[in-house]
């Protein structure tokens, strides 16, 4: 049996993240949802405080935490606060939410990496945020660019590995 693993990031709309991750090697499973907020049970249009994150389900024999997050990086302008494209608000912050210290720790060490390589004119504004609960979002987010094909995204391949 293989031991998958999870991983729990936000930067900016949801849909786009998952339409990229969803094919990297490794990865088995995405679902988008909101992490980070105050209410229970959150809806698109009511998640104060959540991010719209994505949920990534992972063999750790093909992928790792660290290739997740340089991948992570590579898709979104991690430099803005609260923002992706033309996305505004809270809802969009690139956040990095760790399961335990060894996630932080990696965390930090490729923020620094990334903020390094000055491939950015700014440094990463990613926070890192405690994981506490995900919420899947409701069944029209998921897999939605799949289904709309020439919906609305603002992610992309921006760079090569930073590792």
């Amino acid at each position: 049996m293989i031991d998958l693993k999870k991983a729990y990031i936000a930067g900016g709309c949801f849909w786009g993240m998952e339409e990229l991750f969803r094919v990297r090697p490794g990865v088995k499973d995405t679902e988008v949802g909101y992490l980070g907020g105050t209410n229970d049970n959150p809806t698109y249009r009511n998640h104060p405080g959540h991010a719209e994150g994505i949920e990534i389900t992972y063999d750790p024999n093909e992928t790792s935490f660290k290739l997740i997050l340089d991948y992570f990086f590579r898709i979104h302008n991690p430099t803005t606060v609260d923002r992706q494209g033309n996305d505004v608000g809270s809802s969009y912050r690139s956040t990095i939410f760790f399961q335990d210290e060894t996630e932080k720790k990696i965390a930090k060490e490729v923020i620094k990496i990334v903020d390094d390589s000055k491939r950015w004119e700014q440094k990463a504004a990613t926070t890192l945020e405690p994981f506490t609960k995900f919420w899947a979002a409701e069944p029209s987010h998921q897999d939605y660019l799949v289904r709309n094909p020439n919906g609305y995204t603002c992610h992309s391949e921006r760079f090569g590995t930073f590792l």
